[in-house]
């Protein structure tokens, strides 16, 4: 797949749920949801790992040119994903209790390959 800078956010955005469902699969994590809408934000994966409910921002870019795909979660953005995560919670009965939020960050060349993967636990 070749990509530009012109590209659609939406399928960079796609791109880069699929890569990180395919990871967390890989590591285990059970996918419950993509692209949760709500009121307060959206959720892009909704998961469970190991007992743990846990609610998945992923960021993806092309290139560096404005910084690392994980610092552009900002604390509004942050803000948002747990008022959403809570909602979320509230709304579907039978998961697990205890709740973290991740991040994971992609950065791909124009070219579509991975140039960096960075997956982080508990930002809160």
């Amino acid at each position: 797949m070749k990509f530009s800078r012109s590209l659609h956010r939406q399928v960079l955005g796609k791109t880069g749920e699929d890569l990180a469902v395919s990871y967390l699969q890989k590591h285990g994590f059970r996918i419950i949801e993509r692209n949760f809408k709500a009121r307060y934000g959206e959720i892009d994966i909704v998961s469970i790992d190991s007992g743990v409910l846990v609610f998945v921002e992923v960021k993806t870019r092309i290139g560096d040119e404005f910084g690392k795909p994980e610092e552009a979660v900002t604390p509004r953005k942050l803000r948002e994903v747990i008022r959403t995560a809570e909602y979320y919670s509230l709304c579907h009965g039978g998961l697990p209790e205890a709740m973290r939020i991740d991040v994971i960050g992609i950065q791909l060349t124009p070219d579509g390959k991975v140039v960096s993967f960075n997956h982080i636990r508990s930002v809160t």
